[in-house]
């Protein structure tokens, strides 16, 4: 058995080839973006690639890439199941309401006369998203209908772009605020560029037009419940939401502690894990009148951010109490996925 992994400094690939390393696992490096990858990939049984947001090279082959391969027989993490709608909170509406999940009730227009109408009857605020961004990015509470009708002309004329650098600025400079850190104040200095240099996601993905996308407003939230579920462990954490703000993705403000958690969330987290046959989903939940519902979901997490959580829990809401590398689960379940695969087509033989 071998595997394929795609390396980028600063992903999961840095642990999962540790892990190779450590476990004397077979495994060689592949570039998913030059042409001959099919041809890269004859040798080897899987294909583990950690693409984000950011990655605009990802967003335009990805998907192509992982079903392809599968249909040649090669298993891949994130397989379609679990990445075809990561960064797409457009997908992941349809998908989570197929489901009947409960997801924060949202709405999506692609008729501009459409939205306008629906803006006259629907009670403000609203949060408006864009499809895509992480941390909080490109989400914005929409106070009244004057300026649900604003986005709706925009949304259908000069669109958004990927970025909002003026937010970001400010989102760095509330992080220094907060932090007081080198790293912190090197992220503002470049969020001072972005204003004057788009990045390389805005300048060959262009702007978001031709749609509108709204959830509904959920007041009284001061945190949400982030649960990460990868195969039988689930992690959970409690992210606080910022002074003057409605959101808490992207805070930073974080507590880990076991007894924070509502575990109605992690039984949540696993039975949706479940009924989309996932292998690793991250989930952001809030809660309204003794209610749990889901915001949104992605394949992906920050993976330092879980070295702080004090154990996990398992499929019968069991807590293992101790430090885990998420990217060593990951690889752990995916080479024992691979594994039940391979037995599966020799038996068919």
């Amino acid at each position: 058995m071998k595997i394929a992994i795609h390396h980028r400094l600063g992903s999961y690939s840095e642990k999962w080839i540790e892990y190779c390393k450590t476990n004397n696992i077979p495994y060689k490096l592949v570039d998913c973006y030059q042409s001959d990858i099919i041809q890269q990939m004859e040798d080897c049984d899987g294909l583990m690639w950690h693409y984000n947001q950011n990655d605009y090279k990802g967003f335009l082959c990805a998907r192509q890439i992982t079903r392809s391969l599968e249909l040649a027989g090669k298993k891949v993490f994130p397989d379609c199941n679990t990445s075809w709608h990561f960064d797409d909170k457009v997908g992941q509406k349809y998908l989570l309401e197929a489901i009947k999940a409960p997801l924060v009730p949202s709405y999506i227009f692609y008729d501009k006369k459409e939205a306008l109408k629906w803006c006259e009857t629907t009670t403000f605020p609203k949060v408006f998203k864009l499809r895509g961004g992480a941390g909080s990015e490109n989400v914005k509470l929409v106070k009244t209908k004057s300026c649900g009708k604003k986005l709706v002309r925009r949304a259908f004329g000069s669109g958004f772009a990927l970025l909002d650098r003026a937010d970001l600025f400010k989102e760095s400079l509330w992080r220094v605020k907060r932090d007081r850190t080198f790293s912190s104040v090197t992220a503002l200095i470049k969020s001072i560029g972005r204003i004057f240099v788009p990045t390389e996601l805005e300048r060959f993905l262009g702007k978001n037009k031709g749609y509108i996308y709204f959830q509904d407003f959920i007041p009284d939230n001061h945190f949400d419940t982030r649960v990460y579920v990868m195969g039988n462990a689930a992690f959970g954490l409690k992210r606080l939401v910022r002074s003057n703000d409605f959101r808490a993705s992207g805070s930073g403000l974080i507590e880990f502690e076991k007894e924070k958690i509502n575990i109605e969330c992690v039984k949540l987290a696993f039975d949706i894990s479940k009924k989309l046959n996932s292998q690793s989903l991250a989930f952001d939940f809030i809660s309204h009148e003794n209610q749990i519902l889901l915001i949104e979901i992605s394949y992906a997490s920050v993976q330092k951010t879980y070295l702080k959580c004090p154990g996990y829990w398992d499929k019968q809401l069991k807590w293992h109490e101790g430090t885990f590398k998420i990217e060593h689960i990951m690889i752990a379940n995916f080479l024992e996925q691979l594994n039940e695969y391979q037995k599966l087509v020799l038996q068919q033989n």
